[in-house]
């Protein structure tokens, strides 16, 4: 990291924190959003976009953009676990990181050393598409863990230290709309413009309305649809959590018994700290079934955290694995996808 991004991470104050914490929760989709925002922080329009963008200047603020649910539209996806040979490592997570369907890929300090999320498009097949990987060398073990069941799913990292909640399940959450969606090529060109970057702008909406034929009623109309049925999680700002200190994300692994995996996942998922939380399946060596992931700023405090947690679910056999190295982290793009093949892959040396 350069030192004057360094400088400008460290100029970052209370106002910036309390901006990125308000945008990570809720963005107005209104006509000109960054008046809104103003109007609520008593400040101006241009401060505003001043402010954010040199955030994403310095590596903050990732994007702006529409969240949407993978599943919801037709995507298949599933968290990989493998065992690679020590020196293979880099080798095989660089060439894994190849593929378009993979958006976080890490480096945990485990036996299992590597953990990657594969989304396939519909009409693909996941399991074909994990098995390409099969002529890399150094791979020792692989092991699918899909999600059997959603607890929760939404990273709001809480910029503001003097502002930290009670670890405790205080969260409600959120009613979504049982309705099957399949998306039509119309949803799909909509999907393609609302996952771009949003430019930080007066009017940012207007350009996407254009591309789209439609209006920005129709556009916000739509939006508030797709947020209703869960095909859209939120519109929102996506933060890069090691640039804002928050080094030590840890995926706490749960050996819940069989009877209780459903109440203690909606209760983990129920803990503003918890950004996401699964049940996946187990193997003879992976007895882990719950899976909840934290974001702290150190090893210590995650480890208390982890506890203050146990106490309050009552499960005994959990590890916490933390990412040591991130090999990957981008959103998976979607309906823009193209056959992968690693028969070009570089030899490992």
């Amino acid at each position: 990291m350069n030192g004057q991004i360094l400088e400008l991470l460290t100029s970052m104050d209370d106002s910036d924190k309390e901006l990125l914490n308000e945008i990570q929760w809720t963005f107005p989709l209104v006509t000109r959003p960054f008046d809104a925002i103003a109007k609520k922080f008593d400040t101006t329009p241009e401060d505003i976009k001043n402010r954010l963008n040199q955030l994403k200047e310095i590596g903050v603020l990732r994007q702006l953009s529409a969240i949407f649910d993978t599943r919801k539209l037709g995507y298949t996806s599933s968290l990989v676990a493998m065992e690679i040979e020590d020196d293979k490592l880099e080798y095989v997570a660089n060439q894994i990181n190849r593929h378009p369907g993979v958006s976080h890929n890490y480096e945990r300090d485990h036996q299992f050393n590597l953990w990657f999320t594969l989304a396939v498009p519909p009409g693909a097949d996941l399991k074909e598409e994990l098995e390409k990987f099969n002529i890399l060398k150094g791979i020792k073990k692989v092991r699918m863990l899909p999600t059997l069941q959603l607890f929760k799913i939404g990273v709001k990292l809480d910029m503001v230290d003097d502002k930290k909640h009670d670890v405790a399940p205080s969260e409600e959450k959120k009613e979504i709309k049982n309705v099957k969606f399949v998306p039509t090529e119309v949803d799909k060109d909509f999907i393609r413009e609302l996952q771009k970057d949003m430019e930080i702008i007066d009017e940012p909406f207007v350009k996407a309305a254009n591309n789209l034929g439609i209006t920005e009623s129709e556009l916000f109309e739509k939006m508030k649809y797709y947020e209703d049925i869960g095909v859209m999680r939120r519109f929102a700002a996506i933060l890069r959590h090691r640039q804002v200190g928050f080094t030590a994300n840890g995926m706490i692994v749960w050996k819940v018994p069989e009877d209780r995996i459903a109440k203690v996942g909606e209760t983990l998922g129920s803990f503003p700290q918890v950004s996401h939380c699964y049940e996946r399946p187990t193997y003879s060596d992976w007895p882990y079934n719950v899976f909840s992931m934290i974001h702290c700023k150190t090893h210590d405090e995650a480890h208390e955290m982890a506890k203050t947690i146990q106490e309050q679910i009552h499960v005994d056999e959990y590890q916490i694995l933390f990412s040591s190295r991130e090999f990957k982290k981008t959103r998976v793009e979607y309906f823009v996808e193209n056959s992968f093949s690693l028969e070009e892959a570089i030899s490992a040396s």
